[in-house]
């Protein structure tokens, strides 16, 4: 197990990957205003909303919610105006950190990831500081429990993917970031729910960090994470399962 992955394996060991519902809900609200904002509230004429929408009835979340998000991107209800954002950073050992944001004030959302990062032995840094280490994919992580290897390489590269990778208990699915959905539709249409799928930023290289700094970067990522302006949060670390264990403790 390493890089991006390692996260979501990590999230899943302390429960946290679906259980704060409220902050998944809050996310989506943010995600459908700016997607309605930027693209009109019509998911037929707009493919990102579409997207947000099917993610939010898949977390159960009401219509009523849903509608009035989209009505408050489109300004047909008052609300609050967010904003994207992306800063860049340094985690405990130099283990390069990308955070995505969506926040209703930059200056504070800013400030507290300063704060958050220093305390864990990590600080931001400039625009590109970090970039350049990670190139923008689609990547779905599929349990080898709910697929068949070759059935699934079938599905993936005639759907235009890029590459199937052994992960330990998972398969992960790699595409350009134009084939993900299709990508995705082709592993939904065999019956599999994926255990994650997004567009990410995947690591080009990894660090093996150990020890204290491992710990540390454990406990970053999931307050980063837990975050409420925070929508995601991308690393190069790779760190062994005995220090997962141990920063749980």
């Amino acid at each position: 197990m390493s890089g991006h992955s390692k996260w979501h394996t990590i999230k899943h060991k302390k429960g946290a990957a679906d259980a704060k519902r409220g902050k998944i809900f809050t996310r989506i609200i943010k995600e459908l205003t700016i997607a309605a904002r930027s693209g009109g509230g019509d998911p037929d004429m707009n493919p990102r909303l579409r997207t947000i929408i099917a993610e939010a009835k898949a977390n159960n979340m009401p219509s009523d919610n849903i509608k009035r998000a989209i009505r408050r991107g489109t300004g047909e209800e008052p609300g609050v105006s967010y904003e994207e954002a992306q800063y860049e950073g340094y985690g405990p050992g130099g283990a390069a950190v990308i955070i995505d944001v969506l926040t209703d004030n930059k200056n504070r959302t800013v400030g507290e990831l300063r704060h958050m990062l220093t305390k864990y032995g990590g600080n931001l840094a400039e625009t590109n500081a970090v970039a350049w280490m990670f190139t923008k994919r689609g990547y779905i992580v599929v349990p080898k429990a709910k697929a068949d290897e070759d059935t699934l390489m079938s599905a993936v590269l005639d759907a235009g993917g890029d590459d199937l990778r052994d992960d330990d208990d998972n398969w992960e699915v790699l595409s350009s970031v134009e084939a993900y959905q299709a990508v995705l539709d082709a592993v939904k249409k065999l019956g599999i729910e994926p255990e994650a799928a997004e567009i990410t930023m995947l690591p080009q290289n990894y660090l093996k960090l150990e020890g204290k700094q491992a710990q540390q970067m454990v406990k970053l990522m999931d307050a980063l994470d837990d975050h409420d302006d925070v929508r995601h949060v991308w690393s190069n670390f790779d760190i062994e399962e005995k220090e997962i264990e141990a920063s749980l403790a």
